[in-house]
C-alpha cells in the first residue's frame, strides 16, 4: 500500500469512530450572603472569605464562581430588604446565606431575627435553588438570650430544608484563648487572614457538597 492511500484508508478509519468528547462541568455560580464577615471587613484585597474560598475550590478542580454579596454591617432586616436584588443581580445556582452577627451585637431578639431569616431563606430557596445556612454563636450577653440564638441556627436549617453550618467561628473558638490572638483583628470581632483560613478549612468541605447538590 503506498503513503498516500495508507494515510486516506486511517483518515476514513478516524472518521468512522464515534467522536467521544470529554463534557466539561458547567461552573456554577455561588452566592455568599452576608456581612462584613463576607465582605472581608479589615482584610487587605484577596485575603477575605470569598477569594479565599474561591481559591479553596479551585484548588481542588471545583468548577465555581464565588460571589461577593456581603456588606459590612447589615443586619437580618438589612438582608431581608436586598436579598430578592442581589439574588437578581448575580443569578447564582446556590446561595451560601451567613447573617446575623451584627443583630446580636445590637442586643436585638432573636424572634426579630428569625421572621428576617425566614424571608431570606424563602427567596434564597425559590425555585429549588440549594442553600447553606451559616450561623454564629454569640459570645457575650444574658445566658438565656446566648442560648435562643445558639438554638435559633438548627431551628432555621430544618425549617427550610437546608444544610447547617452551626458557627463560623468554631475553628478559632477551638483554639487555646492564648492562641487566638492571631486570629482576628484588633477589634476582636472580624477574623484576621490567618482566622479566615481556619474558617475556609471549616466551611469549604460544606460548600463542595452544596455544590454537588443538582
Amino acid at each position: 500500500m503506498t503513503g498516500r492511500r495508507r494515510f486516506l484508508s486511517l483518515t476514513a478509519a478516524a472518521l468512522a469512530l464515534p467522536c467521544i468528547v470529554a463534557a466539561e462541568e458547567p461552573t456554577r455560580r455561588l452566592l455568599i450572603f452576608g456581612d462584613s464577615l463576607t465582605a472581608g471587613y479589615g482584610l487587605p484585597r484577596g485575603r477575605g472569605l470569598v477569594p479565599r474560598l474561591q481559591s479553596y475550590l479551585n484548588r481542588r478542580n471545583i468548577a465555581a464562581r464565588v460571589l461577593n454579596g456581603g456588606l459590612s454591617g447589615d443586619t437580618t432586616y438589612g438582608g431581608r430588604v436586598r436579598i430578592g436584588w442581589s439574588l437578581a443581580r448575580h443569578r447564582p445556582d446556590a446561595v451560601v446565606v451567613e447573617l446575623g452577627g451584627n443583630d446580636m451585637l445590637a442586643g436585638w431578639s432573636v424572634r426579630k431575627a428569625e421572621a428576617n431569616m425566614d424571608a431570606i431563606l424563602r427567596s434564597a430557596r425559590a425555585g429549588g435553588r440549594p442553600v447553606l445556612l451559616v450561623g454564629v454563636h454569640p459570645t457575650r450577653g444574658e445566658p438565656a438570650w446566648r442560648q435562643g440564638w445558639i438554638d435559633l441556627w438548627p431551628r432555621l436549617a430544618a425549617r427550610h430544608g437546608v444544610p447547617l453550618l452551626p458557627d463560623l467561628y468554631a475553628p478559632l473558638a477551638a483554639r487555646p484563648r492564648e492562641a487566638r490572638r492571631d486570629l482576628v483583628l484588633a477589634d476582636g470581632l472580624h477574623p484576621s487572614a490567618k482566622g479566615v483560613e481556619l474558617m475556609v478549612q471549616a466551611l469549604g468541605p460544606a460548600v463542595v457538597a452544596l455544590l454537588q447538590q443538582r
